[in-house]
């Protein structure tokens, strides 16, 4: 395994390293968070470009958490090179994502199993047609039975990956809505395209902070409640992957 990857964007500080499954928020002060709330002796082993990472450890077992960056392209970069050069086996996404379906609301825990998208990441990997962007099914598993153990509601189904925020065609989230697509975000599909390009295993845990369509939206307060179920679900999950 490498100290400091091709891009140098990580380079393990001395005497660090990078656990087998790895806890990816967008913000990498959220990465931080996790460490400080959940993690015992949690370690910084990255902060390159302030993409914060640290390893600890969670009901005695070994777990690191990482920023990845906002979109497909920030987070493709790091989590290819956490499995190729680290020795990463098993990456969980935890972020927020806005509900499309009424049957989704805020509060909710959503557990994606695949992944749309419109981002040209998923051209690039030469498979004629299109690869299906799908999560690790044992993990997918092993969430949603935490989640049911810990009295939490989950929604699982497919969202939708977009590469805007404020996409030109303002009638997007309409058409992802009727195809059946539970919620928005951005760096899903990504996660999932990596994970089978490489070989490895990933999954995608989102928290709905708000509803498109019915403009429901957490306060701050509710946000941090949520983020938490989330955050428990993900790193129970991260403890009983089979790496």
């Amino acid at each position: 395994m490498m100290t400091s990857s091709p891009s140098a964007c990580i380079e393990l500080k001395e005497g660090t390293h990078v656990a087998k499954v790895v806890l990816m928020p967008g913000d990498p002060l959220r990465a931080k968070y996790i460490a400080d709330h959940y993690l015992k002796n949690p370690v910084l082993f990255n902060d390159v470009r302030n993409m914060l990472g640290y390893t600890g450890t969670y009901e005695g077992k070994e777990v690191s958490v990482m920023g990845s960056g906002m979109g497909v392209p920030s987070l493709g970069l790091y989590v290819h090179e956490l499995y190729q050069f680290f020795g990463v086996e098993a990456v969980i996404r935890v972020g927020s994502a806005g509900g499309l379906l009424d049957s989704v609301h805020v509060r909710d825990v959503l557990i994606a199993m695949s992944a749309s998208t419109n981002s040209g990441y998923m051209t690039s990997f030469d498979l004629p047609g299109y690869p299906a962007p799908t999560a690790d099914y044992g993990m997918l598993k092993t969430a949603v039975d935490e989640a049911d153990k810990m009295g939490v509601h989950t929604a699982v189904g497919s969202v939708y990956t977009s590469d805007f925020f404020y996409h030109p065609d303002k009638k997007v989230n309409e058409k992802a809505r009727a195809m059946g697509l539970m919620a928005v975000e951005m760096e899903t599909a990504g996660l999932y395209l990596t994970a089978m390009a490489d070989h490895k295993k990933a999954l995608s845990i989102l928290s709905i902070s708000d509803h498109i369509f019915t403009g429901e939206a957490l306060s701050a307060e509710e946000r941090q409640n949520s983020f938490h179920e989330m955050m428990e679900i993900a790193l129970k999950t991260a403890v009983r992957t089979e790496v």
